[in-house]
């Protein structure tokens, strides 16, 4: 039996085969404009977030974490964010002994600030005065007056025990390759004691190991906090010595600038501290010595080569400037003897606090041609909250005088203090390697905090 099919049934087969051909199509294109449509939320959500989380964060890096007021003073704020701070007077027990919610202020507008005698208090951020922001310390302190001084300065500074540098090889007596001291001790650890008698110098280090007859050593190895022994096993070299094979220090010299001299003879320069310039690490130290020094040569900084100020130094008694009694991140600090206060010709000037620090015109005073004088500079950015203690100031040589003798900023500069509108706000800390008329500064608080 033959089937025939008319022309009729044909177009209304082909259209139903069209129709389900055009209902996947159209299926399809819903699914992909789902998908397009779940990315596009997707996108959107993580570029909202990440907005978020850069607002949050700009907001967070102009808030200071520790702000200084003046005693006795008013003090004008204006961070000008969207938050609200409630103030704490906190107490020794760590509890604040101001009723909660008593004193708010509103950080999107100024904000003045009475303030007593000197003390600690505390403000609680809050973004949108809902979300916790941060805490900020608020710390009263007496005003001051200081005398910036800008002269160079000769450094000498004995280690707390002996600075081990490193650990390395050497050949034994039967040629062979050893090193004792390796994954025993390491690179910034100090070496307090051998044997239990102290250690102050590596001459004693080494010269009582090399007379020890190859007996086992007993280090007392401090390591950042903490403290204990070793035990190393010395070996004879080639040249019949013992050794334990660890590269050591006791001292560290440089030139630097003396930054100023405070009401009670107290000095600060330097505005970071002395590293070890194998380690990289701040040197622990046992004592130190400020001398007169005279810069006899300049190196002139140029796109990535940091210039440098050598001074001559002669260690000798009658060019001690004082003592140095502490280095830390912030700086090297000491008391001055008469030849040092003789040094301070300039005129005392308060202090500006980092809230007071605006972008534009400023000095900085140091020495390169054997005069002290002023040389203007620019202040590009000012940092409240910086991570980096001594990067908190931004700033560009313009003076051309100074860009002629030296470049810009170079190495023997840092601790030049830095004027703005009559405030001692400053010091000189960084030069930047691509651009040596650009560098940092530490702010002045931030040096007296110590």
């Amino acid at each position: 039996m033959k089937l025939w099919i008319t022309e009729t049934e044909k177009v209304k087969r082909q259209a139903g085969e069209d129709a389900v051909v055009i209902l996947q199509h159209w299926k399809q294109k819903v699914r992909r404009l789902r998908i397009y449509r779940a990315c596009l939320c997707v996108m959107l959500l993580l570029a909202g977030a990440g907005l978020m989380g850069y607002g949050y964060y700009l907001v967070d890096s102009s808030i200071p974490s520790i702000l200084h007021v003046r005693a006795g003073s008013e003090e004008a704020l204006e961070l000008d964010i969207p938050a609200k701070g409630e103030i704490l007077n906190v107490s020794r027990q760590g509890q604040s002994n101001i009723p909660e919610g008593a004193v708010s202020v509103d950080l999107s507008r100024p904000v003045t600030m009475k303030t007593g005698s000197p003390d600690t208090l505390q403000m609680q951020v809050k973004l949108f005065g809902i979300l916790p922001l941060k805490q900020v310390g608020i710390r009263v302190i007496e005003d001051q007056e200081l005398i910036p001084v800008g002269v160079p300065i000769g450094i000498y500074v004995k280690t707390e025990g002996v600075l081990v540098v490193g650990t390395g090889e050497f050949r034994s007596a039967g040629g062979e390759k050893v090193s004792p001291a390796k994954n025993i001790v390491k690179s910034g650890d100090y070496v307090l004691k051998l044997n239990g008698e102290e250690i102050t110098e590596k001459d004693d280090l080494i010269s009582r190991i090399e007379n020890g007859d190859g007996a086992e050593q007993i280090l007392t190895i401090r390591r950042g906090e903490e403290c204990f022994d070793v035990k190393i096993c010395p070996v004879r070299d080639q040249s019949g010595k013992y050794k334990i094979g660890v590269w050591v220090r006791d001292n560290a010299q440089g030139v630097g600038t003396m930054t100023y001299i405070d009401s009670r003879g107290n000095f600060g320069a330097l505005g970071h501290g002395i590293n070890d310039v194998d380690t990289s690490t701040l040197m622990e130290m046992n004592d130190g010595t400020l001398y007169q020094t005279e810069i006899i040569s300049i190196q002139k900084g140029t796109a990535g080569h940091p210039g440098e100020m050598t001074g001559m130094i002669v260690y000798n008694d009658e060019r001690i400037l004082g003592d140095i009694t502490s280095n830390s991140v912030r700086g090297i600090f000491g008391k001055c003897n008469n030849k040092a206060l003789a040094l301070g010709t300039e005129e005392a000037l308060p202090i500006g606090l980092k809230q007071e620090i605006e972008k534009g015109p400023a000095q900085i005073l140091c020495t390169v041609d054997g005069t002290t004088r002023y040389y203007n500079i620019e202040i590009t950015d000012v940092h409240l909250d910086h991570d980096n203690v001594n990067r908190g100031i931004e700033l560009k040589v313009t003076d051309p005088e100074l860009i002629a003798l030296t470049g810009g900023i170079v190495q023997g500069m840092s601790g030049a203090p830095i004027i703005q509108n009559g405030k001692f706000i400053g010091a000189v800390t960084h030069v930047l390697v691509q651009d040596s008329t650009r560098g940092y500064g530490i702010f002045i608080e931030n040096m007296l905090e110590r």
